[in-house]
């Protein structure tokens, strides 16, 4: 009988574990998962807060994310699911406007009426287009302007396309916006208002769940362990200094972390360079407790032009604060170059910048009932999805032989999220069972 077949897999994500779990099913397969930082979990990851797990950047689900259920359900913690009604507000021209229902939609007098109706329309219009291709090639922009108007896009839509994509807001595919917008309208329970889910006891349920899978399987785990090069013609690769072989080898990082991996040689060149063309900002997301409850709605979109940050989110106003000793808890994130000089504050500064401005949002709010704060950044946590990036997505399968990416550069025209992680996993693990057979 042959010796099982030498699996690598790099990257404690959603992505990695899943492929990891649907690997480790065939006893064909030896696999081993390396992690380079301390923890599994990824961009879900969790740290504790108030007695629990709470994600590092903030985390729902909607009723449409078919593959992330499906695998809670195999794992069962179906019952530690919980949906919830959902609350959306604008934050513009200094008041925070209810932005839930199509009535809110009318209410909404930083924009013109005309302005409401024609952006109710447009929303109720990519509700219904199943057909997102003829999107590709047009900017988000360009497409909402015209079905909208500016006075729409002033007020609405400009700002939260710059939040999130900084000064690339302008060259977004509107197929990206079309995926965004389309989950969004069908998350709704019977056609009342939205619904999220969330775990008791945070996403890192999840995580330990596939963690304690694994191991039960003979998977070997390793935190704290970095890939520092692939090896230059055999199947390797050296991993805190040392030469691991691999029959495959999946790497889930960001995709020009493959490029300064791969092995010194000119003919792959043309493929590093590639992996570079995708462009990633970072996240910049502070977590805060506090005594003191800043109104009734879980999610604030910021739209004013000098806000610092681009979404505010009472985390309690969608789970009960019972469940965090009662005490409310919060995010404030903002998407920045990775390179750029708020990225790079220090976390007392960047949060004494952030608490500075919201007395705009909330007159009352008083840092003195503040009792934990915690700042975490993420080097790599958004593509720009221009018009041309369909065709710079790379291809499952490198140039190296036997050697995988999965990443979500890859999803299109979704957005990342643990969902089409687990979607991916599940992908690209397939492709590795075909291609060792």
């Amino acid at each position: 009988m042959s010796a099982p077949k030498k699996i690598l897999i790099v990257g404690g994500g959603l992505t990695g574990l899943t492929a990891a779990l649907r690997l480790s099913a065939d006893k064909n397969f030896s696999v081993t998962l390396v992690e380079k930082s301390d923890q599994l979990g990824g961009l879900a990851g969790g740290f504790p807060l108030l007695g629990t797990s709470l994600e590092k950047t903030y985390h729902h689900l909607f009723l449409t994310d078919t593959a992330i259920l499906d695998l809670v359900q195999e794992l069962g913690l179906a019952d530690k699911l919980m949906w919830c009604d959902s609350s959306v507000g604008i934050f513009r021209d200094g008041k925070i406007h209810a932005f839930k229902t199509p009535l809110d939609l009318l209410r909404f007098a930083p924009c013109s009426f005309l302005g409401r109706l024609r952006t109710g329309f447009a929303a109720l219009y990519l509700k219904h287009q199943k057909n997102w291709r003829g999107f590709t090639r047009q900017t988000a922009h360009a497409w909402m302007t015209r079905a909208c108007g500016r006075s729409a896009m002033a007020s609405i839509w400009t700002p939260l396309l710059k939040g999130k994509f900084e000064r690339h807001f302008d060259q977004v595919s509107m197929a990206w916006f079309w995926a965004r917008i389309h989950i969004r309208a069908n998350s709704r329970a019977g056609g009342g208002g939205e619904k999220l889910g969330y775990f008791r006891g945070g996403f890192n349920v999840i995580t330990v769940a596939l963690e304690n899978e694994l191991r039960r399987r003979g998977v070997t785990i390793q935190t704290g362990a970095a890939v520092e090069k692939l090896a230059d013609g055999e199947r390797a690769a050296f991993i805190n200094g040392e030469k691991v072989p691999f029959d495959f080898c999946l790497f889930t990082g960001p995709s020009p972390a493959l490029a300064r991996i791969l092995p010194a040689n000119a003919a792959l060149d043309d493929y590093a360079a590639r992996l570079r063309r995708i462009e990633y900002l970072g996240a910049a997301c502070l977590i805060f407790t506090s005594d003191q409850s800043l109104g009734d709605f879980y999610w604030v979109n910021v739209n004013e032009p000098d806000a610092p940050f681009l979404v505010f989110i009472q985390h309690t106003n969608l789970v009960d604060k019972k469940s965090y000793g009662g005490k409310n808890v919060y995010y404030i994130g903002a998407y920045l170059p990775p390179d750029g000089k708020t990225f790079a504050l220090p976390d007392q500064e960047l949060t004494e910048r952030w608490f500075n401005y919201l007395p705009k949002m909330f007159p009352r709010f008083d840092p003195a009932q503040v009792g934990e704060t915690h700042v975490f950044r993420f080097a790599a946590a958004q593509h720009i999805v221009d018009t041309a990036y369909e065709a710079k997505i790379p291809e499952y399968q490198t140039p190296l032989p036997g050697v995988f990416l999965a990443n979500f550069s890859q999803i299109f025209p979704e957005d990342r999220g643990t969902n089409f992680a687990v979607r991916e996993g599940e992908k690209i693990a397939a492709l590795i069972r075909q291609a060792a057979k």
